[in-house]
């Protein structure tokens, strides 16, 4: 987390959460979600305007966690923007290495490394990493397939709702609010 952002924390304790305003696709790509958009209708099914802008992805990696129940968020400053998932909180990016190895990058950008994969009725693959658990981005899929098909990566069958509870995370936490409101 940015040094900025915990000195933000320290001054301004108890601002209150954002939930809804931020979302994360199954591609990496980032949404904002602003009153309008959420209005017309849930994530993904209306996405909202896609964050373009470099600097500003870069520090949403930089201060992206969970909470103690799973809920991924984007800390700014004081204030913890949650986000919604269309498929898990992490989404790899594959690189064949010379020794026919796969590396696993985060869409933020951070290392991870292979525990266990999973396929869902949907065709996804998702891999649980050191990180948690990852949908593998579309473009990347021939690299998978090649490890899986190797039997580097043994797969296990899942339907896609058991994977949050499994995993141990949320994939609407203004959903999940507002249910337990």
């Amino acid at each position: 987390m940015d040094e900025i952002v915990k000195a933000a924390l320290k001054k301004w304790p108890n601002v209150p959460a954002c939930h809804g305003w931020l979302a994360l696709d199954a591609r990496g790509d980032w949404y904002m979600r602003d009153d309008r958009v959420q209005a017309a209708g849930p994530f993904p099914q209306v996405k909202g305007s896609r964050i373009t802008h470099d600097k500003l992805k870069e520090f949403i990696h930089r201060n992206y966690a969970a909470d103690e129940h799973g809920a991924w968020f984007f800390q700014n400053g004081p204030q913890r923007v949650y986000v919604e998932l269309e498929a898990a909180p992490w989404v790899w990016r594959l690189d064949a290495t010379p020794d026919g190895s796969v590396r696993i990058t985060a869409h933020t950008g951070a290392p991870a490394q292979f525990r266990s994969a999973w396929l869902d009725e949907h065709g996804r693959l998702f891999l649980d990493t050191d990180l948690g658990l990852g949908v593998v981005h579309t473009l990347d899929m021939e690299a998978a397939a090649q490890t899986v098909e190797s039997g580097r990566w043994p797969v296990t069958e899942v339907r896609f709702e058991e994977l949050p509870a499994r995993h141990g995370y949320v994939l609407s936490p203004q959903r999940a609010r507002q249910q337990q409101a």
